[in-house]
């Protein structure tokens, strides 16, 4: 079997992906299902949920919608592929083009284009200065010397998965005025 089967029915190629099989509502599901720092933080703490912050941030920040959703989504192809911890990631190339083709592939399905190399840094930028406050707020132990300023105000408590994932889909439909 190549595929996956998704929370919405849709028999999902990973490798070969149809942009017609990518659906909002099975990346808000499965994400808002994911543990970030593959399961090692102090208590779960969703991918949805980082993603959200990540995308309240760039709103903190006066990003533009386009930014703010490209946030939102900016981790959308773990919802089909999963994710790999950097360790080990940095020596799965074939794995990294896949990532990157799907991660394209969202992007440009929902934002209705790709996305320029400055308005990559701002996203990564976002999505790395998330994470320090992650693990500040979540791991026994300091493993970053330097957290940087927020301008939004990130909530890390545990949540409910529906609600993290209605308030995903709810975030996704105030950007894209669904």
């Amino acid at each position: 079997m190549d595929y996956i089967t998704t929370f919405t029915g849709e028999d999902f190629t990973p490798l070969s992906p149809d942009v017609g099989q990518i659906h909002i509502h099975d990346i808000a599901h499965a994400l808002s299902l994911m543990c970030r720092a593959n399961g090692h933080f102090s208590r779960f703490f969703s991918v949805a949920q980082h993603s959200i912050n990540c995308c309240n941030e760039a709103k903190a920040r006066g990003l533009s919608d386009k930014i703010q959703l490209a946030c939102l989504l900016h981790d959308a192809s773990e919802a089909y592929l999963s994710d790999i911890t950097k360790p080990v990631k940095n020596h799965l190339a074939r794995y990294i083009e896949f990532e990157e083709f799907l991660q394209n592939m969202i992007y440009n399905k929902f934002l209705g284009e790709g996305l320029s190399e400055d308005e990559c840094k701002q996203i990564k930028q976002i999505d790395d200065d998330m994470l320090k406050h992650e693990f500040k707020a979540l791991m026994i132990k300091q493993v970053f010397n330097d957290v940087p300023c927020l301008y939004s105000n990130p909530s890390f408590e545990f949540l409910n998965f529906i609600d993290v994932e209605n308030e995903f889909i709810r975030v996704y439909n105030k950007l894209t005025k669904s």
